[in-house]
This record gives structure tokens, C-alpha cells and sequence, in this order.
């Protein structure tokens, strides 16, 4: 799987940084992208990578600002001639998206050629399932509704022990896809537990997703032993209160979080429009030399980033 930035820019673009679009590319999981958020200008930056807008299933939507939104409209219109036609498609978001697509669509004479489904997101904790991915929503702290997606993975199952098997007298075969199927096998009149068998199970990827917010309790749920985060950094340095005036978070914020969560990967985005690319990069040299427990990048345009 790989994370592709598309936007990391806070509120404004900036001749370097466009506004907020990420891609999850599921690939080899699932062959199809899933998009958080839409900026304005999400279809350009598209069309300097490999991404299909055909093989687009899934837009999680995490707050209804404009910098989050506002290539949503012009996106979904052009889906229906880059390979959309008849695949289906869910847009997730907080209450309101429904109307703002439809209204788009509406006053624009719009028609897509394929079918829509927008599901709203209510209240503080939403769960859903997407294939085999349990997708875990929790409301965060922005002045106005915005969410966090949660992304658990199923565990993988654990390889079979060949060697403990053919020690045990049980040779290469069709026996063994039973052995690793069932619980309970019955090879030659004696009763096998299959676990014994098998290594241990790997534990599913975890990644989250943040939408703005400043620091909320709901966040450690989201963040508990991710793989990945990937939150919003506005201030990278500066006045801590400020950044909590505004409802955003500090860097200060983040690494707490990330520490405290068992987080193994912080990738920062949503940057504030006031950074310059040097800026960035003295900065991120200065928070690796001071906080080395801390685990991080800072993402620009373009930026992948592989599990």
C-alpha cells in the first residue's frame, strides 16, 4: 500500500504546495484508490501521476472547509470521462456534503454516468465496514464537525510450521491446506490442533487519518499503536496557544500524541502557507536532532510514502 500527497498546503496554496488531497492506493490489497479530501485543483495534480480516476471507490471526507472540498465537484464530473463510467462510487463526509455535491451538480447542468453514493456521517463515533477494512470515525475538535478516520486492516493469517509438520510425520500435501484451514485435523486416525502448527497471526496495518483539529480526547482512540498517522501540523513552530485559538494543532501537539499513541510513522501535512520549502527543511532538521523518539516526515506535494 503507499500514501501519495497531493496537497499539503493549510487553508491557501502556495506556488510549491497545493490544498488538501491524499491517496491511499490499496494496491496489492485491492486494486483501487480511496481520496481523503478534495482540494481545490485535486484533478491537475492527478494528472501527474499514474492514479485512475476509474479505479477511485472511496472519498472520505473529513470537514467541509474549502481547502478540504472545494475539487470535489470538478473531480466527480470528470470521473464520468477518465474511465468512471458505470463504477460505482461513495463519498463519506459530515452532514452537509450530500447538499454541497448535489447543489454542485444541480447549477452546473452536471450528470454523471455512474452511480453515486454519499453517506453522512452524525455524532461523535461512526463505524463502518469497507470490504474487510474496518473504518472507525471519531469527531475531533475544529469549530466546525470534522472527523478522523481510523483505517484497521485484518490480521494476516500466521504460515504454516513446514518443518514441525513433517516432524510430526505429516509430508507435503493436500493435508496441509486443511492444516491451515481448520482448527481441528484428523490425519491418519490422530487428532491434530492446527495452531500449534501455524506461526502466530500478523497483526493487520493500522492507519489514520486526521482532519483539522486541535488536541481532542477522541484522538488516542484513533491513533492507539497505529502504523501511520497522518495529521495535520499548521504551526510547526511558535505560539502554542495561537494555534489552539484557531482550532488546529502544533507540533508540540502531534509528537505528544504520536509518543504517547505508540505511533510508529507521523507524516505532517496541512502546513501552514507561511512556511517556505527551506523553512520546512531547517525545521524538520531541528525536531530530528532535538526529538529523536519521534518518528516523522513532513509531507510535500508529491510525496509517497510505502507500508
Amino acid at each position: 500500500m503507499k500514501i501519495t500527497f497531493l496537497g499539503t498546503s493549510a487553508g491557501l496554496p502556495t506556488k510549491e504546495r497545493n490544498t488538501q488531497t491524499t491517496v491511499l492506493d490499496l494496491n496489492p490489497v485491492y486494486n483501487e484508490y480511496w481520496l481523503i479530501d478534495v482540494g481545490e485543483a485535486a484533478q491537475h495534480r492527478i494528472l501527474n501521476t499514474n492514479i485512475k480516476l476509474g479505479k477511485l471507490t472511496t472519498i472520505l471526507i473529513t470537514h467541509l472547509h474549502g481547502d478540504h472540498i472545494f475539487g470535489l465537484p470538478g473531480l466527480l464530473t470528470s470521473r464520468s470521462f477518465q474511465g468512471g463510467e458505470g463504477k460505482p462510487l461513495q463519498v463519506i463526509g459530515p452532514k452537509g456534503i450530500k447538499q454541497y455535491i448535489e447543489t454542485t451538480l444541480a447549477v452546473s447542468a452536471s450528470h454523471l454516468n455512474y452511480p453515486l453514493d454519499i453517506i453522512e456521517l452524525e455524532g461523535d463515533e461512526n463505524q463502518l465496514l469497507i470490504h474487510d477494512i474496518t473504518v472507525s470515525v471519531r469527531l475531533l475538535e475544529h469549530g466546525i464537525p470534522s472527523y478522523g478516520y481510523r483505517l484497521q486492516f485484518p490480521d494476516k493469517e500466521g504460515s504454516l510450521k513446514q518443518q514441525s509438520l513433517q516432524e510430526a510425520g505429516i509430508e507435503p500435501g493436500p493435508i496441509y491446506k486443511a492444516f491451515k484451514t481448520q482448527d481441528v485435523v484428523d490425519y491418519n486416525g490422530v487428532i491434530y490442533t492446527t495452531a500449534h502448527f501455524k506461526e502466530p497471526a500478523e497483526r493487520g496495518k493500522v492507519i489514520t487519518f486526521f482532519g483539522d483539529t486541535m488536541p481532542a480526547a477522541s484522538e488516542a482512540q484513533l491513533a492507539d499503536q497505529a502504523d501511520v498517522i497522518v495529521h495535520e501540523c499548521t504551526y510547526l513552530e511558535g505560539d502554542h496557544e495561537l494555534s489552539h485559538k484557531y482550532y488546529h494543532s502544533h507540533i508540540a501537539d502531534v509528537m505528544q500524541l504520536a509518543v504517547s499513541s505508540s505511533v510508529k510513522m507521523t507524516l505532517l501535512n496541512h502546513v501552514s502557507n507561511r512556511y517556505t520549502k527551506e523553512d520546512i527543511e531547517v525545521l524538520m532538521r531541528r525536531l530530528q536532532d532535538e526529538h529523536p523518539e519521534f518518528t516523522f516526515r513532513i509531507a510535500e506535494d508529491y510525496m509517497c510514502y510505502e507500508l
